[in-house]
Order: structure tokens, then C-alpha cells, then sequence
């Protein structure tokens, strides 16, 4: 019988495929909108829920073995839950793997739990979640416990100070592997812990007889506890990361109290205003001792005018810190802390936190961390490595945020010395397309470039305020001897820190005169004493030159390994509000208080340029869209093998009918893509095809590729891609403008769970300058199980090139070398050296050049001046 019907139904997708009326096969439209969707308002694709935590604990950490295990850790579970699950940990899921076969068939999808018991525990679809470590448990032979810092003489951080220590270790998040035997058996996990100071953990796993993974807590070790990373000024509040294309582990520190400024308010406005009362952030007020009280003394000092400083709470646990790098611990009374100073040089430096760190060496027996300064400070959740081991995305935690890239000059493991790696730094601005709802709104995304430095320039400016401590709050902001008069002296110094800033660091003077410089001369020329700016204070920096620095929640980014151009880069937002919505900021979104998440294609040189929404939450305000099967706050996201996307939830509480976080499986649509194409005049070249995201393969299709300008290129001639026994002869248009494209894959070919495949290669041939849209228009496409696929449609461009300029070398139509729509070639001769620039120059009033602007407009300025044969002459 099931072979009976996968004949008819191959039968009946032959039939549509070639349109020869043998079976009269035709899909009909159901009359469902697109965003009207079973799964939530909005889902680009389909997902299925895998796993719900015990009660009271957020799904971080979701790391997928090369077999198809999975492993996530299980954060600050309820204690109230019964053993285990009322201690946080890491666990594996025994007895499931995922198939990576593009579909999410190998598991039903989980009921929502409904009794105490099942919400009490962890649940999955399949297989049985079970705790490898858990918080407090004793490792490495005894003399520490798993997520707990201690002090340089061994002391537990926990049993010296309790205030504001809560769930220590309870905070398990990031989890990485790496192998240490050939056939992957056998490794190390890393694990971050969200503690203050930060704690990564490594934990030796192993698969035991049965094939089950063990861990082996006596050989486990505390890393915050080497000397290798108190030496970098250890780490604060480890959030998500990531694992590099060369095998090492990348912690995130999301460090919310880095803010310098409340919401969207920027330096200048502070400078403007004469006074930075109700504008401070809370990073200002860094080394004023016990910090946390300076939410009273403002109201004391400015009583209606007072606020509540952005990330002040987040700074909290300064002390700790300084007690973990080896200072005297202060007369604590009562487990709380007292103004009294930390006289101790040994105080944290408020620009070492807040960054992305390297565990280079992760299978020596201490590793070595690396900070990389260059990617800026921020309230960082995860960083994101391209397969380019150049281009890096970052994702900035918090309200009022910032996303960023960071783009190295040479590959980053190319550097014998990480301190040498260098770069620039971008920061995102974007803008909505179009005035629909957030599930119909892409962002057009431009990245605004804020410096270039190395590991190692950044350190050095860094190391200058390594010798501030909780003294020079007092004795540089305050009039009265704090030996004297400590509570005196503190009111004044923090009145002084309010209105005029912290002299003890960059000051809002620089900032300012940074973006001044910035706007004059460009990011490279500024004064070499204000480089510093956007690498130690890249949120303030980037506002001052108005970047979107009004993300809510930016709490996941990822790709998978081996992405290449075309791929899909995925980028969570927890919770769409705060300054997305507001009146004041860029963007003016409506409120989707569970968040978004957003996918882009990555380009030629790894860039993105455009943020399209895949999945949109319900709000809590209307509970008919608070549906069982409705994603909640997406937090960190994983992108497997095949293409599916982990998404894991951080609800808090909202108006679901079960209060559990959940795991979801997310299947992307398919996509139908063509490329893009420079082309010189009366040359050729050749686009492809593709189609990507067939979990359940292709039987076959019909499909048209046309030009829109005929004047600027034709179709000479079109041929199918590997794979398809049975097909029509690509039938092109008279005019050149169009090719139609049947066929059939009866041979099976196309595996289910293929990530793409090349449908067909089309030839074009240059007709005249200028530029033209290729479109695709699927009229039906069946996958192997009957069904219609219905992918979301690419378009791509061509760039004719201009005609021959002047009487250089070779005398040919300038070419596009690099394929970036520039034809740097200008002389034609194949290659682009001096010859280039000189035809340029000799030839810049001509029309061939004047009237050719997409062609020969390298500086990107809008026109064609003399200044682009300086840009074509500094690309040789």
C-alpha cells in the first residue's frame, strides 16, 4: 500500500511538472493568509515543541553533537521542584538524536505540561532528559564546586560576602564541546555560569560502555579560578557564546551594567543640557563603594529630579569581584556591604568587562583566555564566527541596545598572537521597510564602521585606568576627606559624578569631541588619544553618531558551521518593545512583548543588509494569541546541520496556559533563489538557480526566469542542473527576456533533507549599460511526498557594464573581476592594476565614464569625481 501511493503521487508531481495534461494535476489557493498560522501570529515555516524545563527555569545552552545528541542546560530552576530538578545544571537528552535530514519527523511534538508534576520536571518529546552536573557539586578532586569563584587562596566568594549573591551556580548557560579523541567520544564541556565575578566551568565528558554520556566531575575545574584569567581581570556575569570554526569556546559577558546613559539619550544631550542628572547611567558610578545605594543618595540630593541610573542593579557585586582578583576583603556587617572604600590597589577596571573571551588552548591543562577587546563592550549575549574566521555578529542583551560586526583583516587564528588580531568595528543602523505589521516589516540594515585598532591597542588604553579604585571616587569627585566624613564625602562625590560624569574615565567631553572628529574627517582620521572611544565605550559612541541603538533583548545570533553565501544567519529578539516602539527612537515598531525572530541571508563577503521576520510572537495583552503552541521570548538560538533552528525560550511570566520555558524546532521554509551578475558589454556569464530547504526532497516543477531590460542583457541559452532525468527543453522567449524550466526528479536524486540544490544554469549575454531586475515565478514545485512546495522567491540583478573606454590596453568593455558590481577592470584587459587608474583618470569627463555611475562610482559617494580614481587606486 505505501508503495502504491508514493507512485500516484509521484505520478501526479511528474504530471504538474511538465504540464503535458496527463493527470490535469493543479494547486488550489486555500485562502489562508500567510500570517494567519496555527503555531502563532506569525511563522515563516513551521515548529514543533521538544522539551519543557522543570518549573521556573529558562532553556540556555542548547549544544547538538555531531551524532545528533542534544544538551541544554537547566537555569535557576524552582527549588520547590523535587530532586534534581530543583538545582540548576547541564543535562543530556539520552536515547534521541536528531536525523539532520532538513525535517522534524523524528520526534511527535511535545503536549503542553499539564499537571504539577510534569510541570515540576523536565519533559521531552522524546528520549529522557538527564543531569550530567549540577550546581554546587564538588569537582576537581574536592577543592572547588561547579560554578562557584573563589578567592586566589581558595575560599568560596560564596561563604565570604551573601549580599546580592543569590543562585550562585544556579546560572548555568553556555555549553560547548570539544573533542579530544578522532572519533568525538570523548571531550570537554564548557559551561558559563551568570555570577558576579563570572564562572566557566570545564567539565571532562566521556561515553561510557552503553554509549552514554558521563561526566567526570573529579577532573572538572572552575576557570575563573587560574591564574591565566585573574590576570585578564577575570570575568563578569558569563552569558551565551559561541565555539569558533578552529575548535575554541567564546564566552559572552553580558555585562547590562556597561550602560553610560539612560535609554536613548546620548552624551551630547548630557553636554547639551550642562548636567547628566536624569540622563547618568549606571556605569558611571562604577567604583563608588557599596554602589548599590546610590539609587537613595540621588533621591536624597535631588529628591523629584532623581532616577534610577540604566544597569545600576547590574553593577552590583563589584566587590566580589575585587575579593576573587585578591583584594582585602572590607568589615562586612551582617552579610551586607558598607560604604567603606576597598583601600586595596586590587580593584577591577570597569573596561575589562563586558567583552567576548577566547578559551584558546581549551584541552591544555589550564587554558588560556583571551579578551578580545576589539569587538567592543557590551552587554554582550553572544557573538556569532563566520565560516570567513573574519566577520564576527555580536548581540547585545538588555534594553536600548545594540547589535554590532566586527570584521578582522586576516583570518582571526592567522594572528600567532590573539593581541595582534585587528580590525574594525560596526555598529547597526536600521530601518524599517514599508508600514505593515512586525511579521510584514523587514529592516534594511546599514553598518556604520567605528574604528579600527588590534587586541593589543585597545589593552594599552585599557591598562591606563587599571589603578582606579573606590578611593579615587571619593578623593577625585568630593571636597570633603572621606577619612573624615565618609558619608559627607560620598553625597558630594556622587552629586559631582551626576551632574559632570566620572573624571576617573573617559569623560563626556572626549566622547563628544570623538563623534565631532568622527563626522568631520571620518572614523580613521580622528586624534589618535580618542581611538579609545568606541572600543571602551561603544554603546555611547555609537548613539553619538546615530546608530539603532534601541534594541530590546537582542538574545540570539547564529548560523550554522559551515554557512556559506546564501545561508541564513538568525538573530532572536526576546522581547520587541521599550524603544522599538516608542516616539522617539528610528524604529516604531508595534509591541510584541514575546518577541521576534529575525533571519538574514548572508552576502558575498559575509555581510547582511536586510533582517526579515521568521517567527513573531503573541503579545500578553491579548490573551486570544497566548496559544499553547506559540513561541515566548526566543533567548539563545542553535543552528543545526540541516538548517533547523533551536529556539529557546526566557518567558518570564506571561498569560500561556502552562508556566514552563520551552525548546522549539524550527523549519524554514523553502527559497527559491537566483543569482546576481556583472557583465561586460557583449560579454556572457552564467547565474544559477537554486532551491534550498527541502526536507522532504523535490519530485519536480515548473518554473519561469525572466529579465525585466532586455536593453541591458538577453538570455543566450539555459541548461539543468545535475540530478533531473526527466525534463523539458528550457524554453526561451523570442526576445531573450524570459526561460521556462519543467522537470522531474524520478531517479530520487534529490535526497530529502537536501540544504540546496542547483535547479538549472542560465547564461546572459551584456546588451547595454545599465541595470536589470531577474525575477522567478514558480508555478508548481512538489516535494516527494505530493505535496506543494511554496518558497519564498530570490531575485537577483544584473549589472551590465559600459562600453569600452578610451584607447587603453586590450580595448575590451571594462569587466567586474570580483563580481561587486564595480568594474574595476576599467581597460578591459582582465586584469585591474595601474593601467586602470590612469584610463580613469585620462577619461573621467568622458560619457562612457560620466554616464555610467553604478559602474565607476568606487568611492560610494553618489557621483563620479576624482576621488574615485584614489578609491580604485588604494584597491591595487
Amino acid at each position: 500500500m505505501v508503495e502504491y501511493t508514493r507512485r500516484t503521487l509521484m505520478a501526479s508531481s511528474t504530471a504538474a511538472a511538465l504540464g503535458a495534461g496527463l493527470l490535469g494535476t493543479a494547486h488550489a489557493d486555500d485562502g489562508e493568509d500567510e500570517h494567519d498560522t496555527k503555531t502563532a501570529p506569525y511563522v515563516n515555516g513551521n515548529i514543533k515543541r521538544f522539551s519543557t524545563t522543570a518549573r521556573g527555569a529558562e532553556v540556555t545552552g542548547p549544544f547538538v553533537f555531531e551524532t545528533g545528541e542534544l544538551l541544554y542546560s537547566l537555569q535557576h530552576p524552582s527549588g520547590d521542584n523535587p530532586a534534581p530538578f530543583d538545582r540548576g545544571g547541564v543535562g543530556v537528552v539520552d536515547d534521541f538524536q536528531f536525523t539532520f535530514d532538513g525535517t522534524s519527523d523524528e520526534f511527535d511534538e511535545l503536549d503542553a505540561p499539564r499537571t504539577n508534576a510534569e510541570q515540576a520536571e523536565v519533559q521531552s518529546a522524546a528520549g529522557q532528559y538527564r543531569l550530567l552536573v549540577q550546581a554546587g557539586d564538588e569537582i576537581n578532586g574536592g577543592t572547588e564546586r561547579f560554578g562557584h569563584p573563589q578567592t586566589p587562596a581558595g575560599e568560596d566568594l560564596g561563604d565570604i560576602v551573601e549580599e546580592n549573591y543569590e543562585g550562585i551556580g544556579e546560572q548555568a548557560d553556555m555549553n560547548f564541546f570539544v573533542a579530544t579523541n578522532d572519533d568525538g567520544t570523548e571531550g570537554y564541556l564548557f559551561t558559563n555560569n551568570e555570577t558576579r565575578p563570572g564562572a566557566i566551568s570545564r567539565t571532562p565528558l566521556y561515553r561510557d560502555a552503553d554509549g552514554y554520556w558521563q561526566a567526570d566531575l573529579e577532573n572538572a575545574m572552575e576557570l575563573e579560578n587560574t591564574d591565566a584569567f585573574r590576570a585578564i581581570g577575570g570575568t563578569k556575569i558569563n552569558c551565551y557564546g559561541d565555539l569558533s570554526p578552529w575548535e575554541t569556546p567564546l564566552s559572552a559577558e553580558e555585562e547590562y551594567g556597561h550602560a553610560r546613559i539612560n535609554g536613548l539619550a546620548t552624551v551630547g544631550d548630557i553636554v547639551e543640557q550642562g548636567s547628566g542628572v536624569g540622563l547618568r547611567g549606571g556605569s558611571e558610578f562604577w567604583n563608588r563603594p557599596n554602589i548599590l545605594d546610590v539609587e537613595n543618595s540621588l533621591e536624597e540630593i535631588f529628591g523629584a529630579d532623581s532616577w534610577y541610573p540604566m544597569g545600576l542593579s547590574n553593577n552590583r557585586g563589584t566587590e566580589k569581584i575585587a575579593y576573587h582578583l585578591g583584594a582585602e576583603p572590607v568589615d562586612i556587617a551582617d552579610g551586607e556591604n558598607t560604604p567603606q572604600p576597598i583601600e586595596d590597589e586590587v580593584f577591577p577596571n570597569r573596561y575589562r568587562y563586558g567583552k567576548i573571551v577566547e578559551i584558546t588552548d581549551p584541552t591544555a591543562d589550564e587554558p588560556t583566555p583571551v579578551k578580545h577587546h576589539v569587538f567592543g563592550r557590551s552587554a554582550w549575549e553572544c557573538p556569532e564566527v563566520l565560516p570567513d574566521e573574519r566577520t564576527v555578529y555580536l548581540a547585545s542583551d538588555g534594553g536600548a541596545k545594540g547589535i554590532y560586526k566586527f570584521v578582522a583583516d586576516e583570518p582571526i587564528p592567522a594572528y600567532d598572537d590573539p593581541m595582534d588580531v585587528r580590525g574594525t568595528l560596526y555598529a547597526i543602523k536600521a530601518s524599517e521597510i514599508g508600514e505593515g505589521t512586525v511579521g510584514e516589516t523587514d529592516l534594511a540594515v546599514e553598518w556604520l564602521e567605528l574604528g579600527t585598532a588590534s587586541n593589543a591597542e585597545v589593552e594599552s588604553w585599557i591598562a591606563e585606568y587599571d589603578d582606579v579604585t573606590q578611593v579615587d571616587y571619593l578623593e577625585t569627585h568630593a571636597e570633603t576627606d572621606w577619612e573624615d566624613d565618609l558619608e559627607t564625602a560620598l553625597a558630594e562625590a556622587d552629586e559631582e559624578v551626576a551632574i559632570n560624569g566620572n573624571q576617573d574615565y573617559i569623560t563626556d567631553e572626549e566622547i563628544v569631541e570623538w563623534a565631532a572628529q568622527y563626522e568631520e574627517r571620518g572614523p580613521d582620521g580622528v586624534d589618535d588619544d580618542l581611538r579609545r572611544v568606541p572600543f571602551l565605550e561603544t554603546r555611547a559612541a555609537a548613539k553619538e553618531i546615530g546608530a539603532s541603538i534601541e534594541f530590546n533583548k537582542a538574545e540570539g545570533i547564529d548560523s550554522h558551521d559551515e554557512a556559506a553565501p546564501g545561508d541564513f544567519i538568525y538573530f532572536g529578539i526576546s522581547s520587541l518593545g521599550g524603544s522599538m516602539t516608542d516616539d522617539e527612537g528610528q524604529l516604531r515598531f508595534d509591541e510584541v512583548d514575546t518577541g521576534v525572530v529575525y533571519r538574514a541571508e548572508l552576502e558575498s563577503d559575509y555581510n547582511v543588509s536586510r533582517l526579515e521576520p521568521v517567527v513573531v510572537g503573541p503579545n500578553a495583552s491579548d490573551s486570544e494569541s497566548l496559544q499553547d503552541a506559540s513561541l515566548i521570548n526566543v533567548d539563545n538560538v542553535m543552528v543545526m546541520d540541516d538548517g533547523r533552528v533551536l529556539l529557546c525560550e526566557d518567558k518570564g511570566s506571561f498569560g500561556r496556559s502552562y508556566p514552563n520555558d520551552a525548546m522549539w524546532v524550527y523549519e524554514p521554509p523553502a527559497v527559491i533563489r537566483v543569482d546576481s551578475l556583472a557583465v561586460s558589454q557583449e560579454a556572457t556569464g552564467e547565474i544559477d538557480l537554486t532551491l534550498s530547504s527541502l526536507p522532504n526532497g523535490i519530485a519536480g516543477g515548473r518554473v519561469t526566469v525572466a529579465l525585466e531590460h532586455t536593453d541591458v542583457a538577453s538570455i543566450a541559452d539555459a541548461t539543468y542542473g545535475d540530478g533531473f532525468e526527466l525534463t523539458a527543453a528550457p524554453e526561451i522567449s523570442e526576445d531573450g527576456s524570459a526561460v521556462e524550466f519543467r522537470f522531474a526528479d524520478i531517479e530520487n536524486e534529490i535526497e530529502p533533507g537536501t540544504t540546496e540544490t542547483t535547479l538549472a544554469t542560465i547564461e546572459l549575454e551584456g546588451v547595454g549599460a545599465g541595470a536589470t531586475d531577474v525575477t522567478v515565478e514558480v508555478h508548481d514545485l512538489d516535494d516527494d511526498s505530493g505535496m506543494p512546495i511554496e518558497p519564498q522567491r530570490r531575485p537577483g540583478v544584473v549589472v551590465t557594464g559600459p562600453p569600452p573606454i578610451g584607447g587603453g590596453p586590450g580595448g575590451g568593455s571594462p569587466t567586474d573581476p570580483d563580481g561587486d558590481g564595480k568594474f574595476e577592470d576599467v581597460n578591459g584587459n582582465g586584469r585591474v592594476d595601474y593601467d586602470d587608474v590612469v584610463v580613469l583618470f585620462e577619461n573621467i569627463d568622458d560619457d562612457a565614464v560620466q554616464l555610467n555611475e553604478d559602474a565607476f562610482d568606487f568611492n560610494e559617494n553618489g557621483q563620479i569625481d576624482y576621488d574615485d580614481t584614489v578609491a580604485l587606486y588604494d584597491e591595487l
